[in-house]
């Protein structure tokens, strides 16, 4: 390790040193984040992947909302300010269906 080293380099190549970690450092936050920020290319990649998915689910409970006559539609699994809900209205079992997926 270079650390070890530190006592016998002069000042001049222990800046150096320093300068080229502090770089290293830099580009690999810079590679963080153009991989798994925010815009990065994971987060474009599970958005490509996963809006196909979300635009047949909607599709399938957009219909099946249509055709009962619902006026509302709520998605339990993001819903946490509703603490119960009738078995009768849960349509989840018709649209894994319309899916094309069995209980």
């Amino acid at each position: 390790p270079w650390q070890s080293q530190i006592a016998s380099l002069s000042e001049t190549r222990r800046g150096k040193k320093e300068e080229e970690i502090v770089a290293k450092e830099k580009s690999a936050a810079e590679l963080r984040r153009k991989y798994f920020g925010p815009e990065g290319e994971l987060y474009k990649k599970r958005e490509s992947l996963m809006q196909p998915i979300q635009d047949e689910i909607y599709n399938a409970v957009k219909e099946i909302a249509t055709q009962n006559g619902y006026a509302v539609v709520v998605d339990r699994a993001s819903a946490s300010s509703i603490i119960f809900a009738s078995p009768s209205i849960d349509v989840s079992n018709e649209v894994l269906a319309k899916l094309g997926y069995s209980n």
